[in-house]
């Protein structure tokens, strides 16, 4: 081979170590090689070839292409059979593994190397003509679609036209005459389409396959799911190509997929599913609904205990819950892959405790195996059981991802983002989902099929999702032309109510109430009672009134680390009252509206402080800008007028006044009080009040109001307005009598305080980054409208995900990392956390971690996300040494 590089390797020359290079499923297929175990044996081609393929312009290089050929011969050596050999012919899968698990994103062909005259070589050969016709069929099928991409329906019409002119309703009641005939309809279809003959040269067939699997790494569906799993796009997939046993060359032949443990639930058992006489193909598309597998123990009871021996065995040796396909081929076993399987929620925490309790793996390790994005299904809704009671269910189908699910109706990926665009809830209802489907399934409550059993790509997909999924109902007859479905002798129209209970597979046929979670229990608590020994940031939440403020602290929050007060402006009284200040014209006028408002603060804050039982509470003073209290429609404006006894014409000149054209960067946050001091004597008079009088209430609690003026770029403007909080709050805690610290800190959120902290920390006890305005000014993008645009940059691979969701460590993240520094250095025991959106994101918590913040701060919901993503942060640091 001289010294090109080397792109192809032997399963028997790889290892479990070289994920990268091979991808998930070359690695794992070299590990069970290397373990003895029946694979059919092959050669992965690597990553780097892929990223090759693409930095050569999609082509395939010569050195690539001799080094496939080479590793061709020697796998026919291994396997003693020639590949185009029509008197013991090699037949090959070519199926794509990228390092992190895509399922169902990737394509993949079986019975690659047919032709017209090795398909009678193979029928004679194994005297067996329907199975040599059979697979033949699927692999023009296959071919087509995949590498050809022509319409994977029209093969379906074509198969399903012959078996109503014969009368039947199954394929395996198809003959080899049947067969043959679908072989020529089928490449009359191909050439019609194509203008050219099937491709009739094994070697010309891998090739164009090896160069459709690289290319279904860019494919619509694989760049949205790497976008929502932040799979980077330089990785690349690898190639896998495998010398093929059959599953449909008989009764004495199945394939089917199989985990060792159930992955809705975690209980510790073999789950899964097989078909006799049947491609993979036909278990994971769901076109046949399958047989569990304890019925192979009845079956074929040797091969059922030879997998058992080797599925406790791959468990053992991986340490983890395995996701296995398996073909046998004539009585005889085969494992065709493995690898840790997808789980739900409530499965994930069961298996990895589990595993801790069985002596696998420690504390540590099972607290790395729960992925924090998934904690969001266990905190959802489950149905109100009284209202489940009255419920009648109409039908049954598979219980593939847990859940409740109450919707309307619909039939398509593109109607379900359309309907929930206009904010309705749906239930996408198909007949099987394809990986072309993921956008629609992403924005539903639930995922209805009729077809597919429970590792079909609905099952599979869904339970990544956390999406309530109930597959495989086969007494559904779909009519997509007239969107509606029928199920026990009712029709349901797109837009009518239904709801799926995702735990037991019932389907109902009307809208049932849904109560929130209880997640603080079992396995749960446990885990994150691991999780919390580990972390070191703390985890405080977003909070606006003492209902959030109890659901945080519910989930283990430690504080608040944002409280908007503006919020609390919005309710009846108060909005006439912070109006009346708007149009104030003097100081007096303003004081006496701003007077009016106080109380209700003042009781906001006690409730907060109430429901945070003596926790750290950090109150952001007043934000947005002043024209968002005012009215835009006449009649309210007229209304006003009258109550206020203001004449019309000067309200409207008041509202003139105040329009901006780009009030996210006008007259706003600490830019307010600078302008009107008594709107930051009001907020400090409400909030010192508050926290005297819950002092008092609890002698055991020690209150330290802390107060955050939002929006600074200057540190004289910090000062100003902190000189303003602190001569108002001293006087009232003097005329109190006791002895009350309070902080005044700030929001770091403009680019100018991330450079200038330094100075800035003079004034400031603490920081707060407020991500969602420092990545909206660090980009020069608004938040409401990126989202227009933003999705050619995806698309053209200048972002790889979107700013607003996973912070952005390069840009953002520098000037966070050099607040924290320059903070510290001015005022070693500045303490600092971050309260945007990003503090729920697992990626961003890591970051956060990293350049040293004491905490971060999310909305309720995702406290125990970022719990969770807190201790695998400071395992993953702990470990670091380690791998250098």
């Amino acid at each position: 081979m001289g010294n090109s590089h080397k792109y192809v390797y032997l399963f028997s020359e790889g290892n479990g170590s070289m994920r990268e290079l091979l991808g998930g499923k070359g690695a794992n297929l070299a590990e069970m090689t290397n373990l003895g175990m029946p694979v059919p044996q092959g050669f992965t081609v690597t990553t780097e070839a892929c990223t090759q393929y693409y930095n050569d312009g999609r082509q395939i290089n010569e050195d690539i292409q001799a080094q496939i050929y080479e590793y061709l011969g020697k796998m026919e050596e291994i396997c003693g059979k020639k590949f185009a050999d029509p008197e013991n012919p090699l037949l090959v899968s070519v199926r794509s593994g990228a390092r992190a698990s895509m399922p169902g994103m990737m394509d993949t062909i079986l019975n690659l190397g047919l032709n017209d005259v090795v398909v009678e070589g193979l029928a004679k050969f194994t005297n067996n003509p329907r199975f040599a016709y059979d697979s033949y069929r699927r692999f023009i099928q296959m071919f087509s679609d995949v590498v050809m991409e022509l319409s994977k329906k029209r093969f379906e019409e074509i198969i399903d036209e012959v078996k109503a002119k014969k009368g039947v309703k199954q394929d395996v009641e198809l003959d080899t005459d049947d067969m043959k005939h679908l072989v020529v309809l089928f490449k009359e279809f191909y050439k019609k389409e194509k203008g050219e003959d099937f491709p009739q040269d094994p070697k010309v067939q891998l090739m164009e396959a090896v160069k459709a699997v690289f290319r279904s790494w860019d494919n619509p569906r694989a760049n949205v799911y790497r976008r929502m799993n932040e799979i980077p796009y330089d990785w690349g997939t690898a190639v896998n190509v495998q010398s093929m046993v059959f599953g449909n060359s008989g009764d004495n032949s199945g394939t089917g997929v199989a985990f060792t443990r159930n992955p809705a639930t975690g209980e510790k058992a073999l789950f899964g599913e097989y078909l006799i006489n049947a491609q993979g193909e036909d278990v994971v598309a769901g076109v046949r609904t399958p047989s569990p597998i304890s019925k192979l123990h009845e079956e074929m009871p040797a091969v059922y205990e030879q997998f058992a021996d080797i599925a406790n065995r791959l468990e053992q040796h991986y340490k983890d819950m395995q996701d296995m396909e398996f073909t046998i081929e004539n009585g005889k076993l085969y494992m065709l892959q493995t690898r840790n399987g997808k789980r739900t929620a409530a499965a994930a925490l069961k298996v990895a405790v589990d595993l801790v309790d069985e002596g696998m793996i420690d504390e540590k390790e099972a607290v790395c195996r729960v992925d924090p994005k998934q904690l969001d299904a266990l905190l959802h809704p489950t149905f109100d059981p009284e209202a489940l009671k009255k419920a009648q269910a109409v039908g049954k189908g598979l219980a593939a991802s847990p859940g409740a699910a109450c919707g309307r109706v619909v039939f398509t990926a593109e109607d379900s983002k359309e309907w929930h665009a206009r904010g309705e809830k749906v239930i996408l209802v198909r007949l099987e989902t394809s990986p072309e489907d993921i956008e629609g399934m992403q924005v539903s409550q639930g995922i209805l099929t009729v077809r597919g059993g429970m590792t079909s790509h609905a099952a599979v997909v869904a339970r990544g999702m956390g999406t309530c999924c109930v597959s495989g109902c086969g007494d559904i007859v779909v009519d997509y032309e007239n969107k509606k479905f029928t199920l026990a002798g009712k029709d349901y129209h797109e837009g009518d109510w239904i709801s799926l209970d995702g735990s037991t597979g019932n389907i109902y046929g009307e809208a049932i109430a849904t109560v929130p979670a209880d997640p603080g229990s079992g396995y749960f608590g446990r885990l994150m009672g691991w999780a919390d020994k580990y972390r070191q940031l703390k985890v405080y939440t977003n909070a606006d009134n003492p209902r959030d403020a109890a659901q945080g602290y519910a989930f283990g929050a430690q504080g608040i680390g944002l409280c908007r007060t503006e919020h609390m402006f919005f309710e009846g009284e108060r909005i006439k009252a912070i109006r009346e200040m708007i149009v104030s014209d003097n100081v007096a006028d303003r004081e006496k509206a701003l007077a009016k408002i106080m109380p209700y603060q003042q009781g906001d804050f006690e409730g907060i402080y109430e429901a945070m039982h003596g926790h750290p509470v950090v109150i952001r003073f007043l934000d947005p800008p002043l024209h968002e209290f005012l009215p835009t429609k006449e009649e309210d404006i007229v209304e006003i007028s009258k109550e206020m006894n203001i004449p019309l014409e000067k309200l409207h000149n008041v509202i003139d006044s105040l329009h901006e054209f780009n009030p996210m960067m006008g007259h706003r946050g600490c830019r307010l009080a600078v302008s009107y001091p008594e709107i930051a004597a009001m907020q400090t008079t409400a909030v010192i009040n508050a926290a005297i009088n819950v002092q008092k209430k609890h002698p055991d609690w020690t209150m330290v109001p802390e107060i955050m003026i939002p929006l600074v770029g200057e540190v004289k403007e910090l000062k100003y307005v902190k000189d303003v909080v602190v001569k108002t709050a001293d006087a009232i805690i003097a005329a109190a009598g006791i002895d009350m610290k309070y902080e005044v800190g700030t929001m770091i959120e403009i680019p100018r305080a991330a450079l200038t902290a330094d100075e800035i920390a003079k004034e400031a006890q603490f920081f707060s980054f407020g991500t969602n305005d420092l990545t909206q000014m660090t980009f020069g993008f608004s938040r409401d409208d990126a989202g227009k645009f933003l999705s050619y940059y995806y698309d053209k691979k200048i972002y790889e995900s979107d700013p607003f969701a996973h912070l952005d460590q390069n840009g953002v993240g520098k000037l966070v990392a050099m607040a924290v520094q320059l903070g510290h250095q001015t005022r070693p025991d500045i303490h600092m956390g971050i309260c945007g959106e990003h503090g729920g994101d697992p990626t961003s918590v890591e970051f956060c971690h990293k350049v040293g913040l004491d905490y971060v701060s999310c909305s309720p919901f995702r406290v125990p996300i970022a719990r969770l993503a807190a201790a695998q942060a400071a395992i993953k640091q702990s470990r670091a040494p380690e791998i250098k």
